[in-house]
Protein backbone atom coordinates (compact mmCIF):
# COMPACT_ATOMS: atom_id res chain seq x y z
CA UNK A 1 0.00 0.00 0.00
CA UNK A 2 1.17 3.07 -1.10
CA UNK A 3 1.25 6.64 0.98
CA UNK A 4 -1.27 8.02 -0.82
CA UNK A 5 -3.30 5.33 0.06
CA UNK A 6 -2.96 5.29 4.09
CA UNK A 7 -4.08 8.71 3.88
CA UNK A 8 -7.15 8.78 2.41
CA UNK A 9 -10.16 6.60 2.68
CA UNK A 10 -12.58 5.86 0.06
CA UNK A 11 -16.34 4.06 0.81
CA UNK A 12 -18.26 3.32 -2.55
CA UNK A 13 -22.31 3.96 -1.25
CA UNK A 14 -24.84 3.48 -3.28
CA UNK A 15 -27.89 5.87 -3.89
CA UNK A 16 -31.09 4.68 -2.19
CA UNK A 17 -34.18 5.65 -3.55
CA UNK A 18 -35.14 7.06 0.01
CA UNK A 19 -32.04 8.92 0.15
CA UNK A 20 -33.98 11.12 -2.34
CA UNK A 21 -36.47 14.25 -1.88
CA UNK A 22 -39.57 15.09 -3.20
CA UNK A 23 -37.70 16.35 -6.28
CA UNK A 24 -35.82 13.46 -7.25
CA UNK A 25 -32.39 14.73 -5.83
CA UNK A 26 -30.63 13.57 -3.08
CA UNK A 27 -31.51 15.21 0.01
CA UNK A 28 -28.71 17.72 1.58
CA UNK A 29 -29.03 15.84 5.15
CA UNK A 30 -27.92 12.54 3.22
CA UNK A 31 -24.98 14.04 1.71
CA UNK A 32 -24.02 14.70 5.57
CA UNK A 33 -24.91 10.94 5.97
CA UNK A 34 -22.93 9.23 3.58
CA UNK A 35 -19.85 11.60 4.56
CA UNK A 36 -20.63 10.47 7.87
CA UNK A 37 -20.40 7.01 6.43
CA UNK A 38 -17.21 6.72 5.31
CA UNK A 39 -15.59 8.63 8.07
CA UNK A 40 -16.83 6.36 11.33
CA UNK A 41 -15.74 3.37 9.20
CA UNK A 42 -11.89 4.93 8.48
CA UNK A 43 -11.66 6.03 12.28
CA UNK A 44 -12.90 3.27 14.03
CA UNK A 45 -10.68 0.77 11.62
CA UNK A 46 -7.91 3.10 12.29
CA UNK A 47 -8.12 2.53 16.33
CA UNK A 48 -8.85 -0.71 16.00
CA UNK A 49 -8.17 -2.60 19.23
CA UNK A 50 -6.92 1.00 20.75
CA UNK A 51 -10.86 2.62 21.14
CA UNK A 52 -13.63 3.26 19.09
CA UNK A 53 -15.13 5.79 16.77
CA UNK A 54 -18.45 6.02 19.70
CA UNK A 55 -15.69 7.74 21.57
CA UNK A 56 -15.66 10.49 19.58
CA UNK A 57 -18.52 13.02 19.09
CA UNK A 58 -18.78 15.39 16.00
CA UNK A 59 -18.15 18.72 16.73
CA UNK A 60 -18.26 20.34 13.71
CA UNK A 61 -19.23 19.71 10.40
CA UNK A 62 -19.75 22.01 7.43
CA UNK A 63 -20.44 20.92 3.47
CA UNK A 64 -20.09 22.87 0.28
CA UNK A 65 -22.85 21.16 -2.07
CA UNK A 66 -21.00 21.57 -5.81
CA UNK A 67 -23.64 19.45 -7.68
CA UNK A 68 -26.67 17.34 -7.47
CA UNK A 69 -26.99 13.83 -6.74
CA UNK A 70 -30.18 11.80 -8.30
CA UNK A 71 -31.05 8.01 -8.24
CA UNK A 72 -29.63 7.79 -11.72
CA UNK A 73 -26.26 8.17 -10.39
CA UNK A 74 -26.50 4.98 -9.42
CA UNK A 75 -23.73 4.94 -6.42
CA UNK A 76 -21.54 7.87 -4.81
CA UNK A 77 -18.02 8.25 -3.51
CA UNK A 78 -17.13 9.17 -0.14
CA UNK A 79 -13.71 10.16 0.59
CA UNK A 80 -11.67 10.99 3.83
CA UNK A 81 -9.09 12.06 5.05
CA UNK A 82 -7.28 13.35 8.09
CA UNK A 83 -5.60 16.48 7.81
CA UNK A 84 -5.18 17.48 11.89
CA UNK A 85 -4.82 15.83 15.08
CA UNK A 86 -5.24 18.32 18.18
CA UNK A 87 -5.15 17.76 21.55
CA UNK A 88 -8.90 16.08 21.82
CA UNK A 89 -9.60 16.18 18.51
CA UNK A 90 -9.31 15.06 14.41
CA UNK A 91 -10.29 17.31 11.63
CA UNK A 92 -11.19 15.58 8.63
CA UNK A 93 -11.62 17.33 4.95
CA UNK A 94 -14.13 14.85 2.80
CA UNK A 95 -15.76 15.21 -0.41
CA UNK A 96 -18.30 13.47 -2.12
CA UNK A 97 -17.56 12.65 -6.33
CA UNK A 98 -19.87 10.82 -8.84
CA UNK A 99 -18.36 7.59 -10.53
CA UNK A 100 -17.23 9.85 -13.07
CA UNK A 101 -15.18 12.13 -10.98
CA UNK A 102 -17.31 15.29 -10.71
CA UNK A 103 -17.09 16.40 -7.30
CA UNK A 104 -20.62 16.64 -5.44
CA UNK A 105 -19.49 17.93 -2.24
CA UNK A 106 -17.14 18.87 -0.16
CA UNK A 107 -16.60 18.99 4.05
CA UNK A 108 -14.70 19.46 6.88
CA UNK A 109 -15.41 17.81 10.13
CA UNK A 110 -14.12 17.51 13.68
CA UNK A 111 -14.64 14.63 15.85
CA UNK A 112 -13.89 14.81 19.58
CA UNK A 113 -12.92 12.22 22.09
CA UNK A 114 -15.00 12.23 24.92
CA UNK A 115 -15.35 11.39 28.20
CA UNK A 116 -17.90 8.61 29.78
CA UNK A 117 -19.29 11.84 31.27
CA UNK A 118 -19.80 13.32 28.09
CA UNK A 119 -16.86 15.64 28.10
CA UNK A 120 -14.22 15.86 26.10
CA UNK A 121 -10.77 14.06 26.78
CA UNK A 122 -7.67 14.88 25.61
CA UNK A 123 -6.27 11.70 23.32
CA UNK A 124 -4.50 8.92 24.30
CA UNK A 125 -1.17 8.30 23.36
CA UNK A 126 -1.64 5.26 21.41
CA UNK A 127 -5.29 6.86 20.08
CA UNK A 128 -2.31 9.46 18.37
CA UNK A 129 0.22 6.73 17.12
CA UNK A 130 -2.77 4.92 15.18
CA UNK A 131 -3.72 8.54 13.75
CA UNK A 132 -0.65 9.97 13.00
CA UNK A 133 0.49 8.00 10.02
CA UNK A 134 -2.69 8.57 8.10
CA UNK A 135 -2.48 12.47 8.54
CA UNK A 136 -2.14 14.16 5.02
CA UNK A 137 -1.50 18.03 4.36
CA UNK A 138 -4.99 19.57 3.69
CA UNK A 139 -6.87 19.84 0.86
CA UNK A 140 -6.05 22.94 -1.65
CA UNK A 141 -8.67 25.57 -0.50
CA UNK A 142 -12.49 24.49 -1.51
CA UNK A 143 -13.48 26.94 -4.04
Amino acid sequence: MGKHEKQLHEKRIEIRWRDQDPLGHVNNAVYATYFEEARDEWVDTLLHGVSSVTEFALAHVSIDFRRELTQDDGCVISRCRIVRIGNSSIRTREELAKLDGTIAAQAEAVLVARDPGGGSRPLTHRERAALEPHVTSPCPEQT
